[in-house]
């Protein structure tokens, strides 16, 4: 190689040396000349002032919210003490909260609120006569497949099974292991199992949660203390616009920033180039749906998870939706590429067995391809007086009798059982592809359910489209007026209502035939929808 004078290289470096300390001399020099003027007190309150501006600035610019939303909310606050825009507006909220309050709220006739415990304690036969009496409040036949989601199998005989196998652990609570070893075994067999639907290794890892969300919160939750540990003091979560609004909840309970990246218009997937920009030394997950609620389309998650290696973030996987039906897929005869922790870079997981794992409601199970992961989710208080407190999820006490229940399920469903429901319910889903899409659960498999209700949406589009300016009514005006909404704090306010009208005993104050009138339009929506 070529030879190197050392006599050369060191005069450089002196010459190097001298136009550093001659660039020092003179910015002393300007700093001096600006200061020459000034009192020793000016000085420092000049520099005080600037520094707290700097501070201010920062926090100021930046925030989990955004500046751009924030800077929108300040702009609609005050166009709503404008007072005839601001009553016009109230008044138009009010008349949204009471329509949800009638589709909510009001009662069959002669039906009213109870609101103190009874003097006497009902007989299991008065008890049962109320129960039935609440049963009919319901006016849409889910058994018979006339919802999207929400009752993913009601098979009779599971029903009874998983009744009866809850009733054989309703005192059980996972938080006293010692008491509830059967729990702690059923529970541990869960994660076990499904780890190996999606292809854990032997280091593998989970916990079973309440659901979804809870299951999300957990991962975000592990990483965001993961982030803290590595430095990161402001982590950001790197999601697409499709993921589920678990993501923001967690966000603003961890005291994170939650990025949304675009989707690429022709596929609905996440635009992974927009993902990679995005990418910081703030930036403490990264996010995939496996498929996204919106649409149902899978992100690609083979070229997130390189992403993932490269700059050695954690990625989860939220397959919270339909995990247990794509782990079945493959061997239903339906090609899929790779999405679980086959892929190098896949390090969580969120899976809902209370979705198409047919359990009943109230459970989840979230995964992680290594045990330090878990760690991060975990709690505990080493201090406190009633002992060492340690609780691997949100909740302390759980209930046992679900994580039976969820047990029975997928003991009794087996490989070939969610084999072959899976089979149907994507062929039903196909079926129904070239009318609408819709979340296709077993209730849609049972014979006719698909051709009934192409042809019935079929019908009802022609109903609409004979008056397309006809004035919606009742949730499907809320749903259309939140989407049109331009100031979102408006659209909180009704959600905020709409939940405070879950929990009301007060009957809506309204005339028998507006009554009437509005339940016969809700009798309609239940039967087009």
């Amino acid at each position: 190689g070529p030879s190197f004078d050392t006599g050369t290289i060191r005069s450089a470096l002196e010459v190097y040396k001298e136009m550093v300390l001659l660039y020092v001399e003179e910015a002393r020099r300007f700093v001096n000349s600006q200061c020459a003027g000034l009192e020793p007190w000016q000085i420092i309150a000049t520099t005080l002032l600037s520094t707290l501006g700097a501070v201010w600035l920062k926090g100021f610019l930046f925030q989990p919210e955004s500046l751009t939303s924030r800077v929108k909310k300040q702009f609609f606050k005050i166009i709503r003490k404008i007072p005839f825009i601001g009553a016009t507006i109230q008044n138009q909220l009010n008349k949204a909260l009471d329509d949800m309050s009638m589709s909510l709220c009001t009662l069959k006739e002669g039906m009213s609120y109870t609101k103190l415990l009874p003097a006497q304690g009902l007989t299991h036969k008065q008890l049962f006569d109320k129960i039935r009496e609440y049963e009919t409040l319901s006016e849409v036949d889910w058994a018979k497949g006339k919802v999207s989601g929400a009752v993913y199998w009601g098979d009779e005989k599971l029903t009874d099974l998983l009744v009866k196998v809850y009733g054989e652990f309703a005192w059980s609570n996972p938080l006293h292991p010692d008491l509830f070893p059967g729990v702690r075994k059923m529970e541990a067999e869960v994660v076990r199992m499904t780890c190996a639907l999606f292809n854990g290794g032997p280091d593998s890892c989970g916990t079973v949660t309440s659901g979804g969300t809870e299951s999300i919160l957990m991962a975000c939750k592990a990483y965001r203390d993961m982030a803290h540990e590595r430095g990161i003091k402001h982590p950001e979560i790197i999601a697409p616009v499709s993921v589920h609004a678990a993501f923001d909840k967690a966000a603003h309970y961890f005291g994170m920033k939650l990025i949304h990246i675009p989707l690429d218009k022709k596929t609905m997937k996440v635009d992974v180039k927009a993902m990679r920009r995005a990418i910081s030394r703030n930036t403490a997950m990264l996010v995939c749906s496996a498929p996204h609620f919106p649409h149902g389309i899978m992100d690609p998650v083979i070229e997130v998870a390189k992403l993932a290696v490269k700059y050695n973030i954690p990625f989860h996987v939220d397959a919270c939706l339909g995990g247990f039906l794509i782990v079945f897929m493959e061997k239903a005869g339906f090609k899929l590429d790779p999405f679980d922790f086959r892929v190098k870079g896949v390090t969580s997981i969120s899976a809902d067995t209370h979705k198409y794992g047919y359990a009943p409601k109230g459970s989840s199970v979230v995964l992680y391809s290594d045990k330090k992961f878990r760690h991060y989710q975990y709690f505990v208080a080493p201090n406190w007086q009633g002992g060492i407190y340690a609780s691997p999820s949100m909740a302390g006490s759980r209930p046992g009798g679900i994580i039976a229940a969820c047990w029975a399920t997928m003991m009794h469903m087996g490989e070939k059982g969610y084999v072959e429901a899976t089979k149907k319910v994507v062929e039903t889903a196909r079926k129904i592809k070239a009318g609408i899409h819709i979340c296709v659960t077993m209730l849609h498999t049972q014979p006719g359910v698909a051709e009934q209700f192409i042809s019935d949406v079929k019908r009802e589009v022609a109903i609409i489209m004979k008056n397309p300016k006809e004035k919606t009514t009742g949730m499907g005006a809320i749903y259309g007026m939140a989407q049109s909404i331009p100031d979102r704090s408006m659209v909180a306010e009704v959600s905020q209502g709409f939940l405070d009208c879950l929990y009301s005993t007060e009957v809506p104050k309204i005339q028998s035939k507006h009554h009437k009138n509005h339940k016969n339009h809700l009798n309609g929506n239940s039967k087009a929808h």
